[in-house]
């Protein structure tokens, strides 16, 4: 972590301010779970005159099936649709695709609201000196893609683990959002886990779950995330024992924002504490080195040991690097084959504010008096004032970064809880921005975190398998031939974005012999023929377009003995 001298952001009207971050809000979002309204999208050919449009629009509902409900814009040829009772929208919509002068016809959805969070400092200017105008501070909210991936998923199901130096947990931006609070620190003089004696822990749970929409300062990347605090004197039995603790509340992600200089052997315990949260599904996260070497010490060095950084499979964990407004790494931070990913933790190098805003402690601290581990040096001169309130600091370093992806972490946890550490990790890397065409790289890992990609992705995921029923007559006593449906669905979980059926299996048995698969098929009917006296069962299989099979049903959905 580097900290620099202090500075006083200004506020201005939000009225003013409100176009600072239009152009974020305004990007493509990732897809909501769409809310539809039950009705149908139906556009007609426009050739002709507005008479004939409305003509040809009542002819289509003299059809029978449907009635009209919803807009109806016969200047660009729309008219909305319900089907009557008894009538499945699906069939209405075959049926309509089906006519003649029909160009399309869709389920309606309904829009929602974005999230646009209301902390004032995603709206207030940075006007320290060479920061480009319009820049927010705030700045790597859009950056990192996050009005999309909060449109998707808020975080209130998410839980990131901070062991560090304790947070305020007075603070107006940390008040209500620690589940738990944990004290690891043996060192006498210092007070409870919800009391930050050095700085450094409240600013980086800010950065993770700071309180969003709340009014007040900034929003953390995990928004409605919850946080676990655990406070350390940084002595290694008392980070091993975190570990553990951290992975048994079952975190979404543990965040390490500290580490050894050099590449000495790490501590049995420490490689134990590894293993456990590893175990127990639990998304690692360790701030790089804060030098441009290639050693970024332990623990970094055990998620991500030397050589693993260019293998997207590789590695219990994210070890993460600190990088500027301009994308490019941070003069100090950490580089090599140990890195896996970059986020925002360096403004400019000598360029704009000294470092990323974020909550402080109202206490004095000791990265301000000096004579801590962390920064010997007398006096940091990082806190700052906005709005009348002085709990807020400047603090630049790969320790601002690691948050950052930890708290993405959490929000792709939250999303999908089918994912596991091991897929979240690699999702992350997948989805990092990084140049066109390139791969993985020394100075960045796999690139810089990009959450609204990456939550994006996570929704499309499908490990859910689809379920299906098949129908028939129950008696067949003549006839030779039978007629059988079947029907699927595909659910999936709130937010998420089922990948749909793709096909059917039908598999049938005669007179108790095995079954066999006698048709793979789109369709959801077929006609049969059947030899009198015969005895028979089916039963359907669905399968989804992520491939996943439904399983075969304990009894048969279908049983008759067709008559002589």
């Amino acid at each position: 972590m580097h900290v620099m001298p202090s500075r006083r952001p200004t506020s201005l009207p939000a009225v003013l301010l409100l176009a600072a971050l239009a152009a974020a809000l305004l990007a493509p979002a990732a897809a909501s779970a769409a809310e539809t309204t039950g009705r149908l999208l139906v556009t007609l050919d426009r050739q002709g005159s507005r008479g004939e449009m409305r003509a040809a629009a009542a002819a289509l509902l003299s059809s029978g099936g449907m009635v009209r409900d919803g807009a109806q814009v016969p200047q660009i040829g729309l008219v909305s649709v319900r089907p009557r009772a008894g009538v499945a929208l699906a069939a209405l919509a075959r049926q309509l695709r089906r006519r003649d002068g029909v160009l399309s016809v869709r389920p309606e959805r309904r829009y929602r609201l974005r999230v646009v969070p209301n902390d004032p400092a995603l709206v207030t200017p940075e006007l320290s000196p060479g920061a480009p105008p319009g820049t927010i501070l705030q700045w790597w909210i859009p950056r990192l893609g996050l009005p999309a991936a909060w449109d998707a998923v808020r975080g209130a199901g998410a839980t990131v683990a901070v062991i560090d130096t304790g947070a305020d947990g007075a603070h107006p931006d940390l008040a209500g959002k620690i589940r738990d609070a944990i004290d690891n620190d043996a060192i006498p003089s210092h007070g409870p886990a919800t009391v930050d004696e050095n700085g450094h822990g409240t600013h980086v749970a800010s950065l993770a779950c700071a309180a969003g929409d709340n009014g007040v300062g900034i929003v953390g990347v995990g928004l409605d995330c919850r946080l676990l605090v655990i406070k350390t004197d940084l002595s290694e039995g008392s980070v091993a024992r975190s570990i553990v603790q951290a992975a048994d509340a079952r975190a979404d992600a543990i965040n390490m924002s500290f580490g050894a200089a050099g590449g000495g052997p790490p501590s049995r315990a420490l490689v134990d504490a590894i293993d456990y949260a590893v175990a127990r599904d639990i998304v690692l996260v360790a701030a790089a080195a804060d030098a441009p070497v290639e050693e970024q010490g332990d623990p970094a060095n055990l998620l991500q040991p030397t050589g693993t950084g260019p293998d997207i499979t590789a590695g219990r964990g994210l070890t993460v690097t600190a990088a500027n407004l301009a994308g490019a790494r941070a003069a100090f931070a950490g580089r090599g084959s140990q890195i896996s990913l970059a986020a925002p933790g360096s403004f400019g190098d000598g360029v704009g504010p000294p470092g990323l805003f974020a909550a402080f402690p109202g206490n004095p601290t000791e990265l301000e008096t000096g004579g801590a581990a962390l920064l010997p040096q007398t006096g940091c001169g990082c806190r700052a004032e906005f709005q009348g309130d002085r709990r807020w600091a400047y603090l630049q370093g790969t320790s601002m970064a690691a948050p950052m992806v930890a708290a993405t972490a959490a929000l792709v946890r939250d999303v999908n809880r089918d994912l596991d550490a091991a897929d979240v990790i690699r999702l992350l890397k997948q989805t990092a921005t990084r140049a066109a065409g390139s791969a993985w790289g020394p100075e960045l890992g796999w690139g810089v975190v990009n959450a609204g990609q990456a939550v994006g992705t996570a929704r499309r995921i499908d490990r859910r398998p689809p379920s299906s029923r098949l129908r028939g007559p129950r008696s067949v006593r003549r006839a030779r031939t039978v007629t059988l449906r079947w029907r699927g669905r595909d659910a999936a979980p709130s937010g998420l974005i089922a990948s749909g059926i793709a096909r059917y299996e039908i598999y049938r048995s005669a007179n108790r012999r095995a079954y066999r698969r006698i048709r793979t098929t789109r369709s959801t009917r077929m006609r049969l023929r059947v030899k009198p006296g015969s005895r028979y069962r089916f039963y359907s299989i669905a399968i989804d377009g992520a491939g996943n099979r439904e399983a075969v049903p304990p009894r048969p959905d279908l049983s008759f003995r067709a008559g002589r």
